[in-house]
């Protein structure tokens, strides 16, 4: 993991990977023979990766390692079926990565492993949410702690793009989506609910069959310059041959093998090959002007400028020195003498932010702080970000990097860390002062930052006072920067408290973006970083009768990092002092404000109302059928019946006369489809089964 990248040794590298197959059982003999021939002409092609859907041989490993391949294994158990009821498959799939693992994970051709693909969107709401993702995350735990240099992942797609278990280590989607305008748009949002992990694509394609071979190439060609644009971590393309197997039968009527079922070339594979051999290269950008602010930053600011002189891109380095005590100074002009510093008089930070613009020639102001180590792209991405959306400033996520000392870890989790928040996918509203690039010419349209703000709170108004005079802030979500948060629990309070008073100046300046006695009204979402997810008590947009096509969380979302195997007392210690911090950052900003008096004396009055809830009956069961295989079957009939349909929001698909209908189908290689039906406020389901076997006889 390195950020939102990957990292092999010392180099950065992207996954370019092609699904290889899973094939009929009784081919397994041929293996040794065509392995060989397929993995060589699979790297060949450009690709340095191979994806499975089952736990590999050691034949095939040894042949992946062979070939320069690496592998990204799937485990084949039975993620269709209700292992919430049958916790035996759950089970089983433990048992099958527990033994690959302790038998081949240290294999060197060995990379990673999808702990599932794509649950059934009806069979996640069946179960619930918070189970779905706790075995995920089970398996995960699994999988690291006997295997803890691979890499683990859920390859989710948009029907349950709200399943995303914590502990993963990238955001894998499957994405099948023909159209190049909403499918760029598409990369825009994953990048936002993957947060700060690496997004993988985990399977783009396209069916020649019903395309036609000439728009296969042509849809693959610009979906892969698509996810080049955003710079995906990963990149997996369905699949390398035509020939593929699916719940124990060969799929003749799809064709999405960039070869034929005989390995013949269609046109796709010598587009992919034209991507994925094309050599990193980048337009000649603007000079930036990087600026970083430091205060008795003497233990901090070697290795950030140490990161800065990595940068590529056309840069000049200056380092504002606001009156260090220190030997800030010193350090500097004797270490590093190929950057500029500026020595002043103790200022603050926004007029020593001023100071370095004044001062800089750069059509591009980049501001970050001296407690961040930059990504050696982070100017190319903010430049490309700039030249994309024509914005006048554009900022990227600050990720903080992985520690084992507790009270790092805390402070990592705690609430009150800097965001972002975003007006849609591409715009935002507030960009953190450590990862903002601005143009010069807006710089000095708005006056640059206000010198009242000495600690906190600048890049807030900086960022507002551009949007009053209607210029625009873009996100470049891969510019990132490694921000090492405080360093323990007492420092990390201190800085809440500075942000509070900062915010008392912040309502003074701008109280029509304030709540009484709240915080800041945003007008978009606020993102902390961690994956966006459901959980047990989010709405969820599932579609009518759970029919979307991509569903998604509307609120109630969760970005924390902690994930349900995180010990209980470190969640419940993490959760106090971060409430503990945010209560003094709002006695702060109370206290501090002008209009504190008032707001105290005038309390929000919240009307208290007893909630009486009576829990109704629910019976569960379920029932296989030989003929009926699509739940949509049962839905129709009942609603030809005066049944009606739920929200798109709700736990159920239907309702009638105060009772509730939920279905769900497991998806398996068995030829019997098994359906599970949930009803409320029924005491007998007798007739509704009696119903359900009519249905089955045609009758």
């Amino acid at each position: 993991m390195d950020g939102k990248f990957f990292r092999l040794a010392d180099q950065r590298v992207v996954m370019q990977a092609i699904t290889y197959g899973p094939f009929a059982e009784n081919e397994k003999n041929l293996w040794p023979r065509e392995m060989m021939r397929d993995f060589t002409e699979i790297h060949a092609s450009g690709c340095n990766s191979i994806r499975l859907y089952r736990l590999p041989t050691r034949a095939l490993l040894d042949a992946a390692h062979a070939a320069g391949l690496a592998v990204w294994a799937g485990i084949a158990w039975a993620y269709g079926m209700n292992f919430r009821d049958e916790p035996r498959h759950l089970t089983a799939a433990r048992v099958q990565l527990a033994e690959a693992l302790r038998d081949l994970g240290e294999h060197p051709a060995w990379a990673g492993v999808y702990v599932a693909n794509e649950l059934p969107s009806d069979m996640v709401r069946w179960m619930g949410v918070d189970f779905a993702r706790t075995a995920l995350e089970g398996l995960i735990s699994l999988g690291k702690s006997l295997a803890p240099h691979l890499l683990f992942a859920y390859a989710t797609y948009p029907s349950t793009e709200y399943l995303q278990p914590a502990n993963a280590d990238f955001c894998a989607f499957n994405v099948y989506l023909e159209d190049e305008k909403n499918f760029d748009a598409y990369l825009a949002r994953l990048h936002h609910i993957a947060g700060d992990r690496p997004l993988v694509i985990a399977e783009f394609g396209i069916d020649s069959q019903r395309n036609g071979m000439a728009g296969q190439a042509q849809t693959l060609d610009w979906a892969l310059r698509a996810m080049r644009a955003h710079h995906c971590a990963g990149v997996t393309i369905f699949s390398w041959t035509d020939r593929w197997w699916n719940h124990s039968k060969e799929m003749l009527d799809w064709e999405f093998g960039v070869t034929d079922r005989e390995r013949n070339v269609k046109p796709a594979l010598s587009v992919l090959s034209s991507h994925f051999l094309l050599e990193k290269t980048f337009p000649a950008f603007p000079l930036v002007s990087v600026i970083v602010c430091t205060r008795n930053g003497s233990t901090r600011i070697a290795a950030c400028i140490e990161s800065l002189l990595r940068l590529r891109g056309k840069v000049e380095l200056i380092i504002v020195n606001d009156g260090s005590t220190d030997d800030t100074a010193q350090l500097v002009h004797t270490m590093f003498p190929q950057v500029r510093l500026l020595n002043l008089t103790p200022c603050g930070l926004s007029a020593a932010r001023n100071a370095g613009a004044a001062v800089a020639a750069g059509e591009i102001l980049a501001y970050t702080d001296d407690d961040c180590v930059v990504d050696e792209d982070w100017v190319i991405h903010l430049c490309e970000k700039f030249q994309q959306g024509s914005y006048d400033a554009v900022g990227g996520p600050n990720i903080p990097p992985a520690t084992n000392v507790l009270q790092e870890i805390i402070v990592t989790h705690a609430g009150g860390a800097a965001a972002h928040v975003m007006l849609d996918d591409q715009r935002a509203e507030h960009i953190p002062g450590c990862n903002l690039a601005v143009t010069k010419s807006a710089f000095n349209s708005i006056g640059g930052f206000d010198h009242q703000f000495r600690t906190a709170g600048d890049d807030v108004d900086f960022c507002w006072r551009l949007l009053d005079a209607g210029l625009s802030i873009g996100f470049a979500p891969t510019a990132f920067v490694w921000h090492y948060r405080r360093q323990n629990i007492i420092a990390y309070i201190r800085q809440q408290r500075g942000y509070g008073k900062a915010e008392a100046l912040l309502i003074a300046k701008h109280p029509h973006r304030f709540q009484r006695g709240q915080g800041a009204s945003w007008q978009g979402c606020v993102y902390t970083g961690g994956p966006i997810r459901a959980v047990s008590d989010s709405i969820v947009y599932y579609g009518v009768m759970a029919t979307a096509s991509y569903q998604m969380g509307q609120s109630s979302m969760t970005q924390d990092r902690l994930h349900a195997h995180t010990p209980s007392w470190l969640h419940h210690l993490t959760h106090a002092i971060s409430y503990t911090a945010a209560y003094l950052r709002k006695c702060e900003r109370m206290h501090g404000s002008k209009t504190s008096q008032k707001l105290l004396a005038c309390p929000v009055r919240m009307e208290q109302k007893k909630l009486t809830t009576e829990l109704e009956p629910v019976i569960e069961f379920s029932h296989s059928s030989s003929l009926i295989r699509d739940r949509q079957h049962y839905l129709q009939a009942l609603l030809h019946q005066d049944w009606s349909a739920g929200s798109s929001t709700d736990l159920f698909d239907l309702t009638k006369n105060n009772i509730s209908l939920t279905i769900a189908t497991e998806q398996s290689s068995n030829p019997h489809t098994r359906h599970w039906f949930r009803a409320t406020g029924l005491n007998d389901v007798s007739e509704l089964r009696a119903w359900i076997a009519a249905q089955d006889s045609g009758e």
